[in-house]
């Protein structure tokens, strides 16, 4: 095959350099070219495939999830969107990859994490970053000013991926968001508590949500003499001392962004400082603080915010926080992040979210706004909790939901063992048999017990005359004789009675 390729290509070369030679119709030339470069170009695959083994592994920041994994994943999402219902949220679906246009100029600094895609049929597009951007665009295309909805689906992020702290760079989100005009601070409030309700329920450990508002930041800069024009980049500076140590984020301000430094260290004095409703009273005592607007707009904002989280019981967990910015550009009012303080796992913030009235205004054509506020769980994260308390408590994760396996005690008895099986389909019970016709019972009723499968049917020659079938316990081995007629009945009344988990 080579060497027939490489013929044809100096054929083809000879023909090109023949037709240059006569100055022949210049798009004949371009034609035959054409027909060059991609022997050429088949030459080069066949030789990378023969020359080089192709290296199995999926791509840099993405992970294949085994089916443990995956039944670990889904029991924790169907919890989480049972949260989402019970508040009334309806769900929706949107594209993984939007025009750029709709993307860029949305998220500040982290706009460089965006993934471009080539130009395909005409449209320059890119990866979705999150499902907040699609959601402002969705609201916006069809003109709904109000809906409380959820969506939970996967973003992609050109980061540096960090597969043990479950960063990554394909990766779910799951979102919650409420649309409208309503009176302030109700919605947000009830953001805080899907929060605090799904963290619980999936049992964590210890958590933290740590809040603020943006109004509150920008005042706190006005008030320090930060210049108008170098907020949002001050703020994206801040966003990092979740991560980094004061005197770093003070660097970046002060080196990178052109910050005074007399400036920087009054910023510090805010941005250190956390508490309660207390928090409220002392920044209301600070006259530098109460001379700028946007301040008095925020404290007064944060003080009804904590009033309503002490009425939605979620007061415990909650922190006024000043040093909490979030460093996308589209918020515009109260933001929050989650964090685990008891975990081992390091995986940092869980959830997070706030207020962005103004960007459904960008993509309508009349700049008409929809106030929106939201939250969004970081799954992967959560999921990465989840993975290592299973494996911490020596558990192993159930990764199919049978209830009942029909086992045979002699040979040949697949098509008895087919007419049992078929009646507990029929009546939507879960169950499995061996595809053997004659299997072994003791290899049968190792699976069971391997597989957490709770109840075994066992059949034999005299229970098959008898018109009985033997109901065996897995895990206790009691064994009781049910006759046919009663058996569905029988086996309904034990799996209700039953608590099936998703570990043994």
């Amino acid at each position: 095959m080579g060497s027939t390729l490489q013929d044809q290509i100096k054929a083809q070369g000879d023909l090109v350099r023949n037709l240059k030679s006569a100055k022949a119709d210049p798009s004949k030339i371009k034609q035959e070219v054409d027909i060059l470069l991609k022997l050429k170009a088949e030459l080069g695959d066949n030789n990378a495939t023969s020359s080089q083994k192709l290296q199995l592994k999926t791509p840099k920041g993405t992970r294949d999830y085994n089916p443990e994994q995956m039944a670990l994943r889904l029991s924790a999402m169907d919890k989480i969107v049972s949260i989402f219902k019970k508040h009334g949220a309806e769900t929706i679906d949107t594209p993984i990859f939007e025009l750029k246009e709709v993307l860029t100029g949305k998220y500040g600094e982290d706009s460089k994490l965006i993934y471009d895609l080539k130009d395909q049929g005409g449209e320059i597009l890119a990866l979705r970053y999150d499902l907040t951007v699609p959601f402002a665009r969705y609201l916006a295309m069809n003109k709904i000013a109000s809906i409380k909805r959820y969506q939970i689906a996967k973003v992609y992020r050109r980061d540096n991926p960090a597969m043990t702290k479950g960063r990554y760079r394909e990766f779910y989100q799951c979102d919650f968001d409420i649309a409208g005009q309503y009176d302030p601070m109700l919605p947000d409030a009830e953001c805080l508590k899907i929060i605090y309700e799904a963290l619980n329920t999936l049992d964590l450990g210890p958590f933290s949500i740590k809040v603020n508002h943006r109004c509150l930041l920008d005042g706190i800069f006005a008030a320090c003499g930060v210049p108008e024009d170098k907020f949002r980049t001050i703020c994206s500076a801040v966003d990092k001392l979740d991560k980094s140590p004061w005197e770093e984020v003070k660097k970046e301000m002060v080196e990178e962004k052109g910050l005074d430094e007399k400036i920087a260290d009054k910023i510090g004095g805010y941005v250190s400082r956390n508490g309660g409703r207390n928090l409220v009273d002392e920044l209301r005592k600070d006259e530098d603080l109460m001379k700028q607007p946007s301040a008095v707009q925020g404290i007064d904002a944060m003080d009804l915010l904590l009033k309503y989280c002490e009425l939605f019981k979620v007061m415990d967990n909650v922190v006024f926080d000043l040093s909490l910015a979030r460093g996308l550009d589209y918020y515009t009012g109260v933001i929050y992040e989650a964090i685990l303080t008891g975990d081992d796992v390091g995986v940092g913030s869980v959830a997070g979210g706030g207020r962005y009235d103004n960007l459904v205004g960008m993509f309508d054509p009349k700049s008409r706004s929809v106030p929106c506020v939201g939250m969004s769980l970081g799954i992967e994260r959560i999921f990465s909790v989840l993975e290592s308390k299973v494996a911490n408590r020596g558990l192993k994760t159930r990764t199919t939901e049978v209830q009942v396996f029909v086992a045979a005690a002699q040979k040949n008895l697949h098509e008895e063992r087919m007419k049992i099986i078929t009646e507990l389909w029929d009546s939507n019970i879960k169950a499995e048999h061996s595809y053997k016709k004659s299997p072994k019972l003791l290899a049968q009723l190792q699976y069971c017990e391997e597989q957490g499968i709770p109840l075994a049917i066992v059949i034999g020659e005299g229970e098959i005359k008898a018109g009985i079938v033997k109901l065996r316990d897995v895990k206790s081995r009691e064994e009781k004789e049910v006759s046919r007629e009663n058996l569905v009945e029988e086996l309904q009344k034990r799996l209700d009675g039953m608590v099936l988990t998703s570990e043994h």
